[in-house]
């Protein structure tokens, strides 16, 4: 889709649709009074018959616009006359494209950042728009021999009030849509085609195509010499061979210190040993969709030439039962030297990410954010809305819960508190992998944190909201907007 900032009046205008906004009291936008004055009351009248009543989310399009330069109306329904929340706005934004996509014509003109949204200015109101339509449009057509038919319409003229301001919304939500769009892909692969080596092949063809970026790859012999005991454990069943991920984007002074991100990077998870059931597990290629996050936002801020620093780590295996598979009972040594003593190989997204936080150590890091689809717990305790946040740091908590009610990728926060932890006690290693049925989503965090004693540190489980299931399955790109939120934010601090 191409986008187009337009800053002229309504007035002159030639389109092949024009989308407006009106309230549940049947008030018009500023736009559509306008426009409805230009056609001599057309959506006076309509209004009159009840046609649409402005409820949130409502639309109708007007297919005839007589004596007139613009071709069809589409009207959207803002509910009550008031500033919308951003969830509002951007369920407005996706009713707006919902109606409008398989139609056929070529281009259409949104003059919707006219709306007040509370706690949104022109910029983020135009990002909004980016990232709602490209997300509504993304399709996934790379495995079928027959595509879904394409859309004709191919351009969206943003009409906004500043130029600059549009602009700089539209730089973000073009930079920011690309990251969800590499995101929703890599996970959407099936995982015969996404493994590791294929996902190190897309971060290496990632820092090649910006000027401040490197790309790094481990293979096993390397994490066997940094002792990744830990990591490789979970590798064992597998005939894929592991890669530990590592993405540096220099934007910053050469002295400030990095953010590093860390994103499980599992590209199919059956539980080892301790065997998922079967039905839901083709589901499991979703496991690697914290490192597809990180890959995305690494684009995202390259894209924006963002001035920080950004490390992005991601070890990537498949986790397969063999008979050299890690084994329930089974005692590991991590790159730390802390003992982990194997419960359920099931729990295997701590086991990689523990020796990646140990090596994050090396980056002298400011923040280290680790993302991860790491509990079916997080589910039972808060659905599919928000993601999990969990850390051993207020002030960055409070800052990563603030970047998710802007962007509207929501968190929420848990207790990272010190009684957990002897659900982690074992009788023979210095820790167990898991901490027994109560607080799943807790205790794996309390494991995490053993590792993280050194550094600020942030947990995101997205095991909840980095996908879709059921007639809708497929990747959201989620944590990807939340952590792009972060990153500007900390620029503009």
């Amino acid at each position: 889709m191409n986008y187009l900032i337009e800053t002229n009046s309504i007035e002159n205008f030639k389109s092949d649709l024009i989308i407006v906004g009106i309230y549940s009291n049947q008030v018009l936008s500023s736009t559509a009074n306008i426009l409805d004055n230009i056609t001599n009351g057309l959506i006076s009248s309509v209004l009159k018959r009840g046609d649409i009543l402005g409820e949130l989310n409502d639309t109708l399009l007007l297919n005839v616009i007589p004596n007139s330069d613009i071709e069809r109306i589409l009207l959207v329904g803002l509910g009550e006359q008031k500033p919308l929340t951003v969830k509002n706005y951007r369920k407005v934004l996706t009713a707006s494209i919902s109606a409008i996509k398989k139609s056929r014509f070529d281009s259409a003109t949104i003059f919707l950042t006219e709306i007040d949204v509370a706690k949104a200015d022109l910029s983020l109101k135009t990002r909004q728009i980016v990232e709602v339509f490209e997300d509504d449009i993304y399709q996934f057509n790379e495995c079928k021999s027959k595509p879904a038919d394409e859309m004709t319409l191919k351009n969206i003229v943003i009409h906004s009030t500043d130029s600059v301001f549009g602009e700089i919304g539209l730089a973000q939500g073009l930079a920011i849509s690309g990251g969800v769009r590499i995101a929703k892909h890599l996970a959407d692969l099936p995982p015969n085609i996404c493994t590791p080596t294929f996902l190190a092949q897309q971060a290496v063809a990632l820092a090649n195509k910006f000027q401040h970026c490197e790309t790094t790859i481990l293979d096993v012999a390397d994490m066997e010499k940094l002792g990744m005991g830990s990591l490789l454990a979970v590798t064992r069943g597998s005939r894929e061979p592991a890669k530990l991920i590592s993405i540096e984007y220099r934007g910053g002074a050469a002295n400030a210190k990095p953010i590093v991100f860390i994103g499980k990077g599992l590209t199919f998870d059956a539980g080892g040993i301790s065997l998922k059931p079967g039905s839901g597990m083709d589901e499991m290629k979703y496991d690697m969709c914290g490192g597809s996050a990180v890959l995305g936002t690494l684009q995202a801020a390259a894209e924006l030439n963002l001035p920080l620093n950004i490390v992005g780590l991601i070890p990537s295996t498949e986790n397969l039962p063999d008979g050299q598979a890690c084994k329930p009972g089974d005692v590991l040594i991590s790159m730390s030297g802390k003992t982990i003593e194997v419960l359920n190989t099931d729990a295997e997204g701590r086991l990689i990410l523990c020796d990646t936080l140990t090596y994050a150590k090396r980056f002298n890091p400011e923040v280290v954010i680790d993302l991860a689809t790491l509990t079916g717990a997080v589910l039972v305790a808060l659905g599919r809305v928000p993601s999990g946040l969990l850390g051993n740091d207020d002030a960055l908590c409070n800052d990563l819960i603030s970047a998710g009610e802007t962007a509207s990728d929501s968190v929420w926060r848990l207790p990272l508190w010190e009684e957990y932890q002897d659900q982690l006690k074992s009788n023979f290693a210095d820790l167990a992998n898991i901490g027994g049925k109560d607080a799943g989503t807790i205790t794996a965090a309390c494991f995490l944190a053993n590792f993280a004693e050194e550094f600020r540190w942030a947990h995101l489980d997205i095991a909840g909201t980095a996908w879709r299931t059921g007639s809708a399955k497929g990747a959201t790109g989620r944590p990807v907007p939340l952590l792009m939120q972060y990153l500007l934010n900390r620029v503009h601090a």
